[in-house]
């Protein structure tokens, strides 16, 4: 990333941070720059995500990601099925103090995360390369988080096991499905969903919140 772009880029994290609600931090800009820039360059070679276009990127995943930073309130929160590490890289450079793993089934996408964390100084950050059904954590989580997942059943059913009571998953999903919310589990209770406005992007974001209220 060249200087210009990045001075844009830092000018843009500015003003989104305000809309989000989040305070100044110049050095988490630094870094989330500097993961996009990673993103951008392995993505060349590993296929992390179909988008190529940088400026694309930094909207569709790194504001993406950012607009639930304000809203997520998990201590210990694992991304299911992370990817490139979206949202859970972001969140993990703006939330030093919290422990946030990232879990993906991908060989290549996982390699890519080990390096990320390593040039990006995140210490508080796991990275796990397995399915998520064979992942049996010592400590269970207090939040679940996914971009990933078609359908909130799927989330939760395939996940359940990482969730302690009274835990909460965060669905991060495109639009929200009337019918989906309707048919929880019996294990899961709806909290609230928050309706997001991320910048420059001109399509519907949601995060729905839902609490794991027993065990299955």
């Amino acid at each position: 990333m060249d200087s210009a772009r990045h001075n844009q880029f830092s000018g843009r994290l500015t003003t989104a941070f305000e809309q989000f609600g989040l305070p100044e931090n110049a050095q988490a800009w630094s870094k989330l720059l500097h993961y996009l820039s990673l993103l951008e360059k392995w993505n060349k070679t590993y296929n992390l995500t179909a988008i190529r276009d940088l400026d694309e990127m930094f909207v569709k995943h790194l504001l993406d990601s950012l607009s639930v930073a304000a809203i997520i309130d998990s201590e210990r929160l694992i991304d299911v099925g992370t990817g490139g590490g979206l949202p859970g890289i972001p969140l993990a450079i703006l939330f030093p103090e919290r422990q946030i793993d990232l879990l993906d089934s991908n060989s290549k996408k996982t390699r890519f995360l080990i390096q990320a964390k390593a040039e990006l100084g995140l210490e508080n950050v796991t990275v796990l390369h397995q399915r998520v059904e064979a992942y049996r954590p010592e400590q269970l989580y207090d939040g679940v988080v996914s971009r990933a997942f078609a359908s909130l059943d799927d989330m939760l059913t395939w996940t359940e096991h990482l969730l302690a009571v009274g835990g909460h998953w965060w669905a991060m999903k495109a639009q929200k499905t009337q019918d989906e919310v309707a048919e929880l589990p019996e294990f899961a209770k709806m909290s609230q969903v928050f309706d997001l406005k991320v910048p420059d992007l001109d399509a519907q974001r949601t995060l729905i919140k839902i609490e794991k209220c027993r065990e299955k």
